[in-house]
């Protein structure tokens, strides 16, 4: 059955207009490096351990499999699968245990606080990458939540985990959580990401999530909070896209803008176009919450708030500094590729990588 699917939507891929898309230049005459690319998923997404990737790629979707058109064309770069609907510390250190061939381990104080088993997958002899080390450094990308994922990586590779440390003898903990190593990472670029949650949870009201999930950390008091765990090293080079598929009314309001947003997220922007309040935590949702792309606003996948940020200056790229790009016009699935509104996004990976690989 599975491959009769696979086949079915091989002759899709086929007959699609956007199927036969124009080339990008990869323009290796002004790199400096040449490290891997590690893609991280959003909520309910998928990566390289599932069968289903290999018929339809989370990065790409209908356009193509945009790791084997990049692949293709000299590159190394590689899509992560972490729990679709985990917790930030549950995917973190799934990541972990993918990009260094081991055992995951979730930690023994988090794993006892929260009730559930301590080890899970074991990528053991089938790691994601070759090797993973000061020297081979990786850059990471991550669209939605698979952006708060990559910063808590890094956050854990480079000042560990001091309840984890006192928790574990020294002889069994992960060095996922003893620090030491941010200069493993290169740099981080996130894409749509809820870096201060999104109003998309606020419609629940005042139900409490559960958790140890990934919706309890996108609640905007949570990821608020969250932010001050999260540090921004400052060896990092920092990348952060928003995207927006609204327009502003003249009341002051945004709705979708039908040309650029999927039917699936056209309720979301008119919700969030119109929703204002004061969270739990007494955050105050006001009008600069409106602009967003179906599922999250466009404030808070700019930068996370309190971190060193900047706007975008190509004479001027720092590490330890965001540098936030100019908003995409397109709803939460554009930039890994739409669905029935197509963008061409390779060239905007290619222009992604040249310029992280010339830093």
């Amino acid at each position: 059955m599975q491959k009769i699917i696979a086949f079915f939507l091989s002759i899709i891929m086929f007959l699609v207009p956007w199927a036969n898309i124009p080339k990008a230049e990869i323009d290796k005459s002004a790199w400096n490096t040449d490290y891997t690319y590690v893609f991280v998923h959003g909520f309910s997404g998928w990566g390289d351990y599932e069968f289903r990737h290999h018929f339809l790629s989370y990065w790409g979707i209908l356009g193509g499999d945009l790791n084997k058109y990049l692949n293709a064309r000299g590159l190394d770069t590689h899509a992560a699968s972490v729990d679709p609907y985990g917790s930030t510390w549950d995917r973190t250190c799934e990541l972990y245990a993918q990009l260094t061939g081991t055992r995951t381990d979730y930690g023994k104080a988090h794993s006892e606080k929260y009730g559930h088993d301590r080890y899970g997958k074991d990528f053991t002899g089938k790691a994601l990458i070759d090797s993973w080390s000061a020297e081979d450094k990786v850059n990471l990308f991550g669209h939605s939540f698979g952006g708060t994922t990559i910063r808590y990586i890094a956050e854990l590779m480079a000042n560990g985990n001091a309840e984890e440390i006192a928790a574990t003898p020294a002889d069994e903990i992960s060095p996922l959580f003893t620090g030491g190593k941010g200069d493993w990472i290169y740099s981080i670029t996130t894409l749509s990401t809820p870096h201060n949650g999104t109003t998309t949870i606020a419609f629940d009201g005042d139900m409490d999530p559960e958790p140890d999930t990934g919706v309890y950390d996108m609640y905007i008091d949570n990821a608020i909070a969250f932010n001050d765990e999260i540090s921004t090293l400052p060896d990092v080079y920092y990348f952060s896209y928003s995207t927006s598929a609204a327009i502003r009314t003249d009341e002051g309001t945004y709705v979708a803008d039908t040309s650029v947003a999927e039917i699936t997220s056209r309720g979301g922007i008119d919700r969030i176009g119109s929703y204002t309040g004061v969270t739990k935590g007494g955050v105050v949702i006001d009008e600069s919450w409106l602009d967003s792309d179906g599922t999250v606003n466009v404030i808070s996948s700019r930068a996370p708030f309190g971190a060193p940020q900047t706007e975008f200056d190509e004479s001027n790229i720092q590490p330890g500094v965001w540098n936030v790009m100019p908003t995409w016009r397109g709803d939460h699935t554009s930039l890994n590729g739409g669905i029935l509104i197509h963008g061409e996004i390779r060239p905007l990976y290619i222009e992604m990588i040249n310029r992280i690989n010339s830093l």
